[in-house]
């Protein structure tokens, strides 16, 4: 087993008072060999379960992969991230629905709403003692095709890693230099209190 790499976050400039979580939540691409049990991963899931939605709709869909399908699921990311994501522990995809259950009405909020969901399983996996990566770099069509979704009514948003973070040593070159938690933007670039 690869031992993990330190993780340096000074140059994070967060003000007093904010949680470390948030501080301390980054994507590594150094994952290390280990086994998520289910009932940890059961953990995580419902986390993303408790997050807020436009009329309680819900509508992200989680689908992560077992030991019998992780090649496949490898296997429907880009080049790029395959370069790393196979020493994750799970590898998954998050899908949206587009339209409520109630009424069949646009729902103009599902994007927001599982980026909510999202964000509640990957502080779930914090307090695990793990680490998650978000992935634009998949093949959408190829990843629908496969969970066999209803592209006019679901739509692939994004996969994911979990996994305990692992040795950056281990990662090409030209990955090892990204391997670092980046900083933010300054509050005031994102805020107006006016």
């Amino acid at each position: 087993m690869s031992q993990s790499t330190p993780v340096n976050f000074e140059n994070r400039d967060a003000i007093d008072g904010l949680n470390s979580l948030f501080v301390e939540r980054w994507s590594p691409r150094a994952f290390q060999s280990y086994s998520i049990e289910l009932p940890m991963l059961t953990r995580i899931m419902e986390a993303a379960r408790w997050a807020p939605s436009c009329y309680n709709e819900q509508p992200w869909r989680f689908y992560t992969s077992t030991s019998e399908n992780f090649d496949d699921f490898l296997g429907l990311l880009l080049e790029g991230n395959q370069r790393w994501a196979g020493e994750a522990s799970v590898l998954g995809f998050l899908v949206g629905k587009k339209y409520f259950s109630h009424n069949q009405k646009e729902n103009s909020s599902f994007q927001l709403d599982c980026g909510a969901a999202w964000m509640s399983m990957t502080f779930q996996a914090r307090f695990e003692g793990l680490y998650t990566h978000g992935m634009a770099g998949i093949k959408h069509q190829e990843v629908a095709q496969y969970l066999g979704l209803d592209t006019k009514v679901e739509q692939v948003l994004m996969g994911f890693a979990i996994g305990k973070i692992g040795d950056s040593n281990t990662l090409p070159d030209n990955l090892q230099e990204k391997e670092t938690p980046s900083d933010r933007q300054p509050l005031a670039q994102i805020w107006n209190p006016s």
